[in-house]
């Protein structure tokens, strides 16, 4: 259903009132149960992981794309003035869909058909940087992510915008408890291996990487807490050049730390 909206304030567009206001948006999403979805693709994408479109809000240039995508859902059409208005920033997608939620697995119920590579985040608040991470996963063949209680929504607008769809494409869960939630990942066979960037610890590729493994990556400022650090089983690293030394660049950013990180736990999968 098709209906043209000339008003930036109208109560029906109320699903995608100011997408960069962070604060508002957890409060919004949290509240109604939905998340917002960018483009033909990722919205493509979110319909083929079981998520129901509650509408669709676009531009007249796009309707055609659109058709064979969204169904018989309700589509929201305006002007790109009015898009602005209501998003706060050119939509150069085409489209936002407001998509509901479905609920999580537990993490033990995440883990049981995980695959031998996980991946667990601890307080990751940078939505890009867990979206980036999500895709890294996709393409290095990680099966799942735990998450810690404070990281960052995966299903946030930039954080799927980021991943490209791959929020849908790896399972995931959220602990329930920071401090003892490294237990229950451990008992289901997994070796914790902390990523760190101490140069002393093991390098990542003289690792032992048989059987069950989960990296853990800490926060982009801190890294993984003393605790967390305490807990797992072995620290490892990615061993940094002579010359990287010599400049001062000790460490990698989060991202780029998780690209080559799961590029290594390809070795004995």
């Amino acid at each position: 259903m098709v209906i043209p909206v000339e008003d930036a304030a109208d109560p029906r567009l109320s699903d995608y009132v100011r997408l960069r206001d962070v604060d508002l948006r957890k409060s919004v999403e949290s509240e109604r149960g939905l998340f917002v979805a960018e483009g033909e693709k990722v919205i493509r994408r979110a319909i083929g992981a079981g998520h129901p479109v509650r509408s669709v809000l676009t531009t007249a240039k796009w309707l055609d794309a659109l058709a064979g995508v969204v169904g018989e859902a309700t589509v929201y059409v305006v002007s790109d003035r009015v898009m602005e208005g209501i998003t706060g920033f050119q939509v150069h997608r085409g489209a936002l869909a407001a998509m509901e939620r479905t609920p999580l697995p537990s993490v033990g119920e995440l883990l049981t058909d995980a695959g031998s590579r996980i991946l667990v985040l601890e307080d990751l608040v940078d939505h890009g940087n867990v979206g980036a991470i999500f895709r890294c996963a996709a393409a290095l063949g990680v099966g799942a992510i735990v998450l810690s209680p404070r990281c960052a929504d995966p299903l946030y607008r930039r954080a799927v915008k980021v991943s490209m769809g791959a929020v849908f494409a790896i399972p995931y869960a959220r602990m329930a408890d920071w401090h003892g939630g490294l237990a229950e990942i451990r008992a289901a066979g997994f070796r914790l291996l902390a990523l760190t960037p101490d140069q002393s610890a093991v390098p990542l590729d003289k690792a032992p990487l048989s059987g069950r493994v989960a990296l853990m990556l800490g926060s982009e400022g801190d890294g993984l807490s003393s605790h967390w650090l305490h807990e797992a089983d072995e620290p490892v690293c990615i061993p940094m050049s002579a010359q990287a030394m010599d400049l001062g660049v000790d460490s990698l950013n989060v991202v780029a730390a998780a690209a080559i990180a799961c590029h290594g736990l390809l070795r004995g999968s």
